[in-house]
Formats: structure tokens, sequence, C-alpha cells
């Protein structure tokens, strides 16, 4: 029933469901005051007072103030279990065609939409188990031989829908897959692939949102990978920066919104930018050989889907 670009609820919505407002919650901004905690539970918890509570945000929201995604523009690319890919928007901009997720941020004024893949970190985990290198430290194996850069795409490619695809395909059936293998296909041509299927991904979910930021963030714990981060920028074709805390966005996020709403703070105050670790510009030849080998990545969907039908 929200009418997301007025960010109020939605008259001609309510009606045709016979509700109206006052079957409704109030609505507040995540950096809105909106009630105290019970003195009861105050006290459980061993506070002086009961504290404001703020309206709040969604998980990857917090993870947006944390890191400071709040000015349209801003960018972040998420390599947690799953990905995402943001973007801050000055405006309500919807593309269900391609399950693009587009929201009201957390603050007031400004949007944001979001690119989902259901497995980014999630498949190099999968591969450490299925190359027999273990999950956990398993990864950091199978990177150590790639060493931070490699020449070009691998020639091998691989497609991450170990659990089917949110953005752009919105499809809980169709299952991953490797193209090209050869009898002297290594490990490392098999674990170069799969880093480089994610960034292929994030690469299909900006095209989805229809941004082409200037840089773009990258955080959860696959941005601790140079060789993913050097990677990214080249097959997205954008500076990728390494940021400080990167894994820790949402819970400082949820942290920033309850000082604001505590205090009044402003949002450009307490919602500083990370301090940026390393940055990567894409590689003009590595970059241009990454674009040819996504055009050829993005026709593999097809069959790929049409195997697990």
């Amino acid at each position: 029933w929200l009418d997301v670009a007025r960010r109020d609820w939605s008259d001609e919505l309510l009606a045709v469901t016979r509700l109206t407002r006052a079957h409704m919650p109030d609505l507040a901004e995540g950096s809105a005051p909106v009630a105290r905690l019970s003195p009861d539970f105050a006290r459980r918890w061993g506070m002086k007072a009961p504290p404001v509570v703020a309206g709040g945000a969604g998980d990857c929201a917090a993870s947006a103030v944390g890191l400071g995604a709040i000015t349209p523009g801003d960018a972040f690319l998420s390599l947690g279990t799953s990905g995402v890919v943001w973007t801050t928007t000055n405006r309500f901009l919807p593309n269900p065609a391609l399950a693009v997720h587009a929201f009201c941020h957390a603050l007031p004024g400004v949007w944001h939409q979001m690119g989902v893949m259901l497995s980014a970190a999630a498949s190099l985990a999968w591969a450490a188990t299925a190359l027999g290198a273990g999950a956990g430290a398993g990864e950091a194996e199978l990177l150590a031989p790639l060493g931070d850069a490699v020449d070009g795409p691998s020639p091998v490619a691989f497609l991450p829908y170990l659990s089917g695809e949110r953005t752009p395909h919105n499809d809980a059936t169709v299952r991953g897959l490797f193209a090209g293998l050869a009898a002297d296909t290594g490990r490392d041509a098999l674990v170069q692939a799969v880093l480089e299927g994610v960034a292929f991904a994030a690469r299909d979910n900006l095209a989805a949102l229809g941004q082409r930021p200037e840089s773009i963030d990258l955080a959860g714990g696959g941005s601790r990978s140079r060789l993913w981060a050097r990677i990214c920028a080249d097959a997205l074709g954008l500076t990728v920066h390494r940021i400080e805390d990167g894994e820790v966005g949402a819970a400082l996020g949820a942290a920033h919104l309850g000082r604001m709403a505590a205090t009044g703070a402003d949002p450009a105050t307490v919602c500083r930018k990370p301090r940026r670790l390393e940055s990567f510009s894409p590689d003009p030849v590595r970059a241009d050989a990454y674009t040819r080998a996504w055009e050829r990545w993005r026709r593999l969907y097809p069959l790929a889907k049409e195997f697990a039908s």
C-alpha cells in the first residue's frame, strides 16, 4: 500500500482493498525518533534511562548508511554470501521487469535501486568445497596461486546461479554451470572463472539498474581479495575502491540512525564515507577483453535455464 515515490500510503490502493489510513501504522524515516524503549526493558538491559528508538532500516539500507552512500550517485558492490549492487537515487526508479529493487532510502529525500545476486561469495565457498580445499581457509588456498592480478579473462566461464538468480532474471529454478572446459583445464582457471562470473553478474545488475556511477566501493567479505577487486574493476569498467571496515556497514549504519534519532544530527555529518584502503582502475586492454567475455557469458543463461527446466 505504500506509494514509494511519495513516501506515503496510497489512498487509491487503500480504497481498492477497502482499507483506510486508520488501519495503517504511522510512517517514519529511518533516522526519525519513533518511540522510547519501555522502562521495564531498559532496567532489564542495565540502561540508566529508556533510550530513543529510531525508525531503522533493512540490512542493505543500513549498510548504505554505514558506508556513507547517502547522496544520489553513490554506489557500492557488496560481495557477501549473496551480492548486492546499490545505487542511491534522487527519485523512485523502479524496473520490476528486471527484478530491480527500488525503495525509499533510510534517510529523508533519497531513494535507492538495488540489484541482488543470490550467490556471490557463496560461489567461492562452494568452489572451495567442491575442489577439495574446504570452506573458510580453503578460499584463501584457492586464491593464493592466482596472485593479485590476472592477464585477462579465464578460458572457462561460470554462471553463479547456484541458488537461482534474482536480478535481472528473477528465476528461482535456473542453476549454475561451467562452460569451456578442456582436457588441460586446471583448478586455477576454474577459480578465476568463479570470480569473473560473480563480477559479470554484478555488471548485469548495473545494466538492469540503468546507472553508471563514477566509481564503486567494494564491501563484504569478498572485498578482502585484491584479485577480486581488480577483476571487478576490469569487468565493470569502473574504478573499484576497497574500503576500511567494509564488513560492518549494517551495524554501523544502525548505530548512525540511532544517533541521528536521539540527537537530530545532520546525516552529512554522521554518515561519513569510510577510508579507502586501495583503488583499482580498469586496465583498458583487459577491460576490453572482459567486455567481450561478458557478452559471451550473457549468452549462457538461456542454456542454463533450458537445462534446469
